[in-house]
């Protein structure tokens, strides 16, 4: 079968290639130990299947092999398991691909391999049944991985359920203020002129920005939105991630939280993995590829060559400067105890608790910070708009 293959040399030059392989973890391999970092391997010619390439959705994946895992234990077969759950499954891209995994397996391929060539599934999810195929349990390794996946879906919504109220807080502010500039200011505007009278400098200035605010906001939009666009497009591209990622790890509190979500996804993974019976080698390589951070991605990719090569992996993970120091002291306690997959587990959860801990410090400072600014910049509207009337009214009482 062939395959496309994004890979960097030791000297970073990147390049993609289409190579032949009987699996996707075949070619990995292959240009792992050729000292190669391999950004992913993705199956020729899948923009003809629905639903190909297209990622899936977390929840309905997880009922699915939630079913899926019950059947096996129940004793149906592999091919009619996948087949009975495709027939009931309402999501139409994960019902393709579900249809189109039962297809390769009655034709002889392996359940990890089917699963790979759909190409949005997630790389733990296949390593996974690669490792439950070579050790001849797939009820187990299938257990791992979803209470992986509902541990991880859990901390995601509380994360997010964190960061509603400040999202939306700033939504409502902006709202606000652009309803004061764009209806509000021309308002006051036109009455002044009705009035004659001569304003105050911050008044005219206020007036003067509601007017231009009215003329270019149409061109404002455009810009926003084209704006919007080249950044989502830049961010696309390998060196536009880098740098958005480099960005957000430096950016001040939140980037250490960053690092830290990072590396507890990290640990999680490479637990998973270490626990189904995968080798060190393979499980760094796919956790490498699971993580959403390209610096701490590159940084696990650059200590695989150190493992392989005997080092410890505390020792190789510390080289790269990357990790938190904590973080490097209990993987190397795991592994002169020989607990690894555990001490990774308990370096998951330490972070994840950190990270729920400093989110929530952080937006206790933050929300009332937004309030403040946008209650000064509404109030100094307000003010710039009425102090003309104040200042009437006040020459009024006094000729009287």
């Amino acid at each position: 079968m062939e395959y496309i293959v994004k890979t960097a040399d030791e000297r970073g030059h990147v390049q993609e290639n289409v190579h032949l392989a009987n699996s996707a973890e075949e070619l990995r391999q292959r240009f792992a130990q050729s000292g190669h970092y391999v950004y992913w391997v993705k199956p020729k010619g899948l923009a003809g299947k629905a639903g190909a390439g297209k990622r899936v959705k977390l929840e309905p994946f997880l009922i699915f092999n939630q079913q899926f895992l019950t059947l096996i234990r129940a004793g149906l077969p592999i091919l009619s398991s996948v087949e009975l759950l495709a027939k009931r499954q309402k999501a139409s891209i994960l019902r393709a691909q579900l249809e189109d995994v039962a297809v390769r397996v009655r034709t002889g391929q392996s359940l990890s391999a089917a699963f790979e060539s759909q190409g949005g599934f997630p790389v733990i999810y296949t390593t996974s049944l690669l490792a439950g195929e070579r050790s001849g349990n797939l009820e187990e390794v299938l257990t791992r991985y979803l209470a992986f996946q509902r541990i991880a879906l859990t901390f995601r919504k509380k994360l997010i359920a964190s960061l509603f109220y400040p999202v939306l807080l700033v939504i409502m502010v902006t709202g606000l203020f652009i309803f004061l500039i764009s209806f509000v200011v021309p308002r006051f505007a036109a009455l002044y002129d009705q009035i004659g009278t001569k304003l105050p400098g911050i008044t005219v200035f206020m007036l003067a920005m509601g007017k231009d605010f009215q003329s270019y906001l149409p061109y404002l939009l455009v810009a926003f939105a084209a704006i919007v666009f080249f950044l989502f497009r830049w961010s696309r591209t390998d060196s536009g991630a880098n740098q958005i990622d480099s960005i957000r790890i430096k950016t001040p509190i939140f980037g250490g939280i960053w690092v830290k979500y990072q590396v507890a996804l990290f640990s999680r993974t490479l637990s998973t993995l270490l626990s189904g019976g995968l080798p060190l080698v393979p499980s760094l390589e796919t956790a490498a590829r699971s993580i959403g951070s390209r610096r701490l991605s590159q940084a696990v990719g650059q200590s695989v060559t150190s493992v392989r090569e005997g080092k410890g992996l505390a020792a190789s993970l510390n080289s790269t400067g990357i990790f938190p120091e904590l973080s490097i002291e209990m993987i190397e306690v795991g592994e002169a105890t020989g607990a690894l997959p555990g001490m990774l587990n308990s370096v998951a959860e330490f972070f994840e608790e950190d990270v729920q801990t400093a989110l929530t410090a952080a937006l206790s400072l933050i929300e009332p910070a937004i309030l403040i600014v946008m209650g000064g910049v509404v109030v100094t509207i307000l003010i710039a708009l009425y102090l003309p009337i104040f200042s009437l009214g006040a020459a009024g009482a006094m000729q009287h």
